[in-house]
């Protein structure tokens, strides 16, 4: 297992809430496909990672402010750096 400092977990919540950032406001009009693969591109770019769940709660909020707009963007609670293989 991995163990990773206050910062480094700190820097990977950050890069990971620019990516739903990005997905956010990249197009309402999106399927959840898209938006999936929009956000998934946004983590693997900042190299971060969310668990299965959290992606999943993430891309719900995202396209769930095609029907709301005011509801703000969703915060990502949890991310980790990629480890490298």
């Amino acid at each position: 297992m991995n163990s990773y400092t206050d910062e480094e977990l700190q820097a990977a919540r950050q890069a990971a809430q620019a990516a739903v950032d990005t997905a956010t406001s990249w197009d309402y009009s999106a399927s959840d496909a898209k938006i999936a693969d929009k956000l998934q591109e946004g983590l693997d770019a900042a190299g971060v990672t969310v668990d299965a769940p959290e992606f999943e709660r993430l891309v719900r909020e995202i396209t769930a402010l095609k029907d709301d707009e005011d509801a703000g963007t969703p915060t990502v609670e949890a991310a980790l750096p990629k480890t490298q293989a």
